[in-house]
């Protein structure tokens, strides 16, 4: 992406979900989504190339809740614009600043269900696998999620990429507790990938270091909160096993993109975008 200067600020893009010229493009075209016509609660990650999509969500009067960074101090927080908020207020909202300056923490025990997800991506495919960062944060958000009644096991997740991020890569990169997509909005392209393959159906503690439990405290609490109920919570390190790289901070490797040209898959159904005109 860099070398084709297709990347955007914050550059450069390597060891962050990339942002990329056209994500505001891309993002406006989760408005021809039916599933977001029927969001009243959307979790958008707090990604720059998510900016315009956690804007449309606002600008929609819908509960945006954005993961707190790297989840130190919580798992979500939810965007409240200031009374009488303007144009220029909600922008902000949906900023970096915005989830500094403009949210408020929720808690485990809050009564939320999650309608939609919208997640960034290192690189996606056509049949809808995912691959991130390498740290596994967003696939831990949505393992959380479900330990928390949160999210139900048909909603959808959505990416935003840009053309050349998607690829044909083997699902073997893929683990149990990846998550992936449903639907991946390009600026040219909206993507059904019809993926079958399951997504994470809870936290799979064997995979949860003694690392991250340590950094974060809200995955603590789930864990206390599991045991109580009787599962088993036994982690990586317990079961004498190395945790894997992900799981611990040190990214994986999206596969090359090539010349940057999207690979053809025929396991989504693709159409090209009509940009509106405003």
């Amino acid at each position: 992406m860099e070398a084709q200067d297709v990347a955007d600020f914050p550059r450069p893009v390597h060891h962050r979900i990339p942002n990329f010229k056209g994500s505001y493009l891309a993002g406006q075209n989760i408005r021809d989504l039916d599933v977001f016509a029927r969001t009243q609660e959307v979790k958008v990650d707090p990604d720059k190339p998510l900016e315009g999509v956690r804007l449309l969500a606002l600008q929609s009067k819908k509960t945006l809740l954005v993961p707190t960074p790297r989840l130190r101090s919580g798992l979500f927080n939810r965007i409240t614009p200031p009374p009488g908020a303007t144009s220029a207020d909600l922008r902000k909202c949906a900023s970096a600043q915005g989830v500094r300056n403009f949210s408020c923490p929720v808690g485990l025990d809050s009564n939320i269900l999650v309608d939609l997800v919208v997640v960034g991506s290192v690189a996606v495919s056509e049949k809808g696998w995912r691959i991130g960062k390498g740290e596994g944060y967003a696939d831990l958000e949505y393992a959380m999620m479900v330990s928390m009644g949160a999210v139900r096991a048909g909603t959808p997740v959505v990416t935003i990429v840009h053309d050349c991020q998607v690829l044909d890569f083997p699902e073997a990169l893929l683990e149990d507790h990846d998550l992936t997509v449903d639907y991946i909005l390009t600026p040219t392209r909206v993507i059904a990938t019809g993926c079958a393959r399951p997504k994470p159906a809870g936290i799979m503690w064997s995979k949860v270091s003694c690392e991250m439990l340590e950094k974060i405290p809200v995955l603590r609490s789930l864990r206390d909160r599991e045991q109580r109920a009787g599962k088993d919570v036994t982690l990586r390190a317990a079961l004498g096993h190395p945790a894997p790289p992900h799981t611990v901070g040190a990214p994986r490797h999206a596969p090359q993109s090539g010349t940057g040209a999207p690979q053809q898959s025929h396991a989504g159904q693709t159409r090209p975008v009509r940009h509106r005109r405003h």
